[in-house]
């Protein structure tokens, strides 16, 4: 099922995304990458989340394989999509409007997976952290885009607060 959520995003990306202008976004894809392999490394013994494949386990046998599909299509799929649109208007009013799309999409999507066996929480991570962190994902990504030192700035107290929070051992086994 993955892999099919992954050409959805792709076909979007296709017919959406700004592919002219893809260097432009590319820090901002790669920002992204990077604070998933970072979670998937912090939290590699305690995992918040965990990804499974009912449809295709032999392609996509465990969570790190699921990760990386959404690391090489979903995440620049998004980016694409998403601040093409963000930052194609000045009024607020359009820019929460999409915003809130966004946000609607991953929350519905992690949502969907969770009751149909796709994704499972652990750790004391429950829906409402989820809701909460996509929240502040997309608000980082524009900022990333713009001042991408002040994105990073922003991400390291929150990637602090949710290493104490969950406690997180940052040593491995």
């Amino acid at each position: 099922m993955h892999i099919v959520y992954n050409l959805l995003y792709f076909l979007a990306a296709w017919r959406w995304g700004d592919w002219r202008n893809w260097q432009k976004y590319y820090p901002t894809i790669l920002f992204l990458i990077l604070c998933d392999l970072l979670h998937n490394f912090l939290a590699y013994n305690q995992a918040l989340w965990i990804y499974h494949e009912t449809l295709l386990p032999q392609l996509l046998p465990n969570h790190t394989t699921i990760s990386l599909l959404y690391m090489l299509v979903m995440y620049p799929a998004t980016i694409l999509i998403y601040l093409k649109y963000f930052f194609k208007t000045d009024k607020w009013t359009k820019r929460v409007f999409h915003y809130v799309l966004w946000v609607s999409i991953y929350t519905i999507t992690e949502y969907t997976n969770i009751h149909v066996g796709l994704f499972f929480h652990h750790n004391g991570w429950v829906m409402w952290h989820s809701i909460l962190f996509i929240m502040m994902m997309f608000i980082l990504f524009p900022i990333h885009y713009k001042k991408p030192l002040l994105a990073w700035g922003i991400s390291l107290p929150i990637i602090l607060l949710i290493v104490m929070t969950f406690d997180l051992s940052l040593y491995f086994k």
